[in-house]
This record gives C-alpha cells, sequence and structure tokens, in this order.
C-alpha cells in the first residue's frame, strides 16, 4: 500500500512539474528562426547580444481562454495535491480520496480544453505572425499532462 502511495505522489508532482513548464515556459510555438510564442510572451531571439527578446502577446480572445485553463489547470492540481497530503494525514485508514480524485479529473478536462483551443484556434492565435512553424514543445507537454492527470484521477 505505501508503494502505492508512492506512486501516486510521484505522478502528482511529474504532472505539476509538467503543468508548470508547459504553462511557463516559452514554446508553444516555434516559427523558423528561433522565433518562439507561449501563452504570456512572443519572443525573438537577438543574435547581437544573445539574448532574447519579448513582447506582450496578442489580445486574442481564444488566447486569453487557453490561459485561463491552463492556470486553472495549476491551481485545481495544485488543489488536488494538498487535498491529496491532507486526506492521506487525517482520513481514517482505507478511506477513500474522492475529492482529490475529482479535482485531478478537473485538471485534466481543463489542460484537455485548453490544449484542444489552442491546436483549434492556432491560425486565429497566430494571425499577426510569418507563416510557417510548428507547435513547441511545452504544447506537448500539456498534451502528455492530459493522459496523467486522467489516470491519476481515476487512480484516486
Amino acid at each position: 500500500m505505501s508503494l502505492l502511495l508512492l506512486v501516486v505522489s510521484a505522478l502528482h508532482i511529474l504532472i505539476l512539474i509538467l503543468l508548470f513548464v508547459a504553462t511557463l515556459d516559452k514554446s508553444w510555438w516555434t516559427l523558423p528562426g528561433k522565433e518562439s510564442l507561449n501563452l504570456w510572451y512572443d519572443c525573438t531571439w537577438n543574435n547581437d547580444n544573445k539574448t532574447w527578446a519579448c513582447s506582450n502577446v496578442s489580445e486574442n480572445g481564444w488566447l486569453k481562454a487557453v490561459q485561463v485553463l491552463m492556470v486553472l489547470s495549476l491551481i485545481l492540481c495544485c488543489l488536488s495535491f494538498i487535498l491529496f497530503m491532507f486526506q492521506l494525514y487525517t482520513m481514517r485508514r482505507g478511506g477513500l480520496f474522492y475529492a482529490t480524485g475529482l479535482c485531478q479529473l478537473c485538471t485534466s478536462v481543463a489542460v484537455f480544453t485548453g490544449a484542444l483551443i489552442y491546436a483549434i484556434h492556432a491560425e486565429e492565435i497566430l494571425a499577426e505572425r510569418p507563416p510557417g512553424g510548428s507547435f513547441g514543445y511545452c504544447f506537448a507537454l500539456a498534451w502528455v499532462a492530459f493522459p496523467l492527470a486522467l489516470a491519476s484521477g481515476v487512480i484516486y
């Protein structure tokens, strides 16, 4: 039983790390020439002084929805981890983690919805950017976090 608790805790921490990196790092969309866009900033690599030059992203409504959903998924995942620890130490032996599982399932739904909106509306979100490019690793991390959060919710 303690091995299962250790695995579930490690899975939960892995999901938290994936969500933090996916939400805060700068590679949801990459363009040729070392230019990348994340949910918050549009960054261009400056070869002269070897730094990133970043500016705010567009005011697109779909992008705002993705931002809200990814932050919501982070909050829900943190809340479910706190609930898990609270229930682990206060619940009587043999109790079930319904509240934690429900929070993790809501986390997976929020991540899924945010990544799906970004995938479907990428052309509208990136309308003022030059054509070309591809989804970055943060977008992929969001898609990896979704089934892990879903599995974690079901396990709880």
